[in-house]
């Protein structure tokens, strides 16, 4: 069941959303060459913990972290550690965060020095792909829409659309209904209606769209070890222009 939100309950989940929001904003600044995931993490969580909000992700499932930070050819959930992100690396961040009995979600791609043309290809196209999507929030649209639009404009810039893991629904947990696929055939699924929360998040891989989990139960890579990226906003659909709740 789809839940629609009051304008009271969006203002709850738009001050978790900036909290996000401050704390992406934070891991772009120490995110450089010669600093570790694990150190990304204590900064994350010491920024979540100053604006009055709590990790959404630590303890989830049994999630052992405050982010997730994806390097390189791991699409999601990279669990933070010693590794030391070197110039050259890319690095997918995503932040949860919940304030009082609310959620919001976000996430970023960032190029540690220079990268490679086909690295900022990468970001660059993923990020257009959620605005892609995002516009497609709008009341009167299917579900779909939002789906085959990211789809679209990832396959014509010849990269592919990650499968095994959606967006969501968000609001009073951190995983509602609906699942957002970022791929699929338009005006199919439940039409949007103002009041829904949703969390858009496409996954780009550079070569082929499959993925593995490794040992530790967690991180996603690319089967062929070529780069990921990954890029979402929590958003309201609202009259007219979906509203982002997870932007400064």
């Amino acid at each position: 069941m789809m839940i629609l939100r009051s304008n009271e309950e969006i203002g709850q989940i738009r001050k978790a959303g900036r909290i996000v929001a401050l704390t992406l904003a934070k891991m772009k600044q120490h995110a450089r060459a010669g600093v570790t995931t694990k150190e990304l993490n204590r900064v994350a969580e010491e920024e979540i913990s100053k604006n009055g909000g709590y990790p959404a992700f630590k303890g989830y499932k049994g999630y052992p972290a405050t982010i997730c930070a994806s390097v390189n050819e791991v699409v999601v959930h990279g669990i933070p550690s010693d590794r030391r992100i070197a110039a050259g690396d890319i690095l997918s961040i995503d932040v949860g965060v919940r304030y009082g009995s609310f959620f919001a979600d976000a996430a970023t791609t960032v190029a540690i020095g220079d990268i490679s043309d086909t690295a900022q290809k990468l970001i660059r196209v993923t990020e257009e792909a959620l605005y892609r999507g995002i516009e497609n929030a709008r009341p009167g649209k299917r579900l779909s829409d939002i789906s085959a639009n990211i789809q679209s404009h990832v396959e014509s810039n010849g990269f592919s659309v990650v499968r095994a893991f959606v967006g969501h629904g968000i609001g009073e947990n951190i995983h509602e209904e609906p699942e957002i696929p970022n791929f699929g055939a338009p005006n199919k699924g439940p039409r949007l209606e103002s009041g829904m929360i949703l969390a858009i998040e496409p996954m780009v891989n550079e070569g082929k769209f499959d993925v593995e989990i490794l040992e530790d139960g967690w991180t996603a890579v690319t089967t062929d070890r070529r780069l990921s990226a990954h890029f979402e906003h929590t958003i309201a659909v609202r009259k007219g222009e979906a509203e982002i709740l997870t932007a400064l």
